[in-house]
């Protein structure tokens, strides 16, 4: 049984709930969670119900501190709209996912850069995006 997870625990009520529905959840509440095994003590991203590293269902949640290094980065300039930065970011308690990088020209991303969490409402649901210089939550 792994002790020293990644991240800070989360209380994630009814164990029936779908993970991508409490990840959603969390998100609401402008919270970017993750889950970390029980069993081996890998961060697991995104939300699954066995861990891809073990096979087991010993996860819980966990929320990130919103640290996180570009990993890779690319723009999207889209007829007729304003260009975007698309990234897979690495964060700080050992997962990557894919986000925009706000804050910053797309074309100025580089890999390497740390960026901080943030979070942007589209469409009414809370998203986690990333950008430079701002204290994570």
């Amino acid at each position: 049984m792994a002790t020293d997870l990644p991240g800070v625990a989360l209380d994630t009520g009814p164990a029936a709930t779908a993970p991508h529905a409490v990840y959603q959840s969390w998100l609401d509440r402008e919270v970017l969670a993750f889950q970390a095994c029980g069993a081996c003590g890998n961060a697991v991203f995104p939300p699954r119900s066995r861990c891809p590293h073990c096979g087991r269902p010993e996860l819980g949640w966990r929320r990130s501190r919103g640290h996180a290094v570009v990993y890779s980065a690319t723009t999207i300039e889209p007829r007729g709209g304003e260009p975007y930065c698309v990234a897979l970011v690495d964060l700080a308690e050992g997962y990557r996912m894919m986000t925009n990088v706000v804050g910053v020209a797309a074309s100025d991303v580089r890999i390497g850069d740390q960026v901080t969490l943030r979070f942007e409402h589209r469409d009414g649901t809370a998203v986690p995006v990333f950008g430079p210089g701002e204290e994570a939550r």
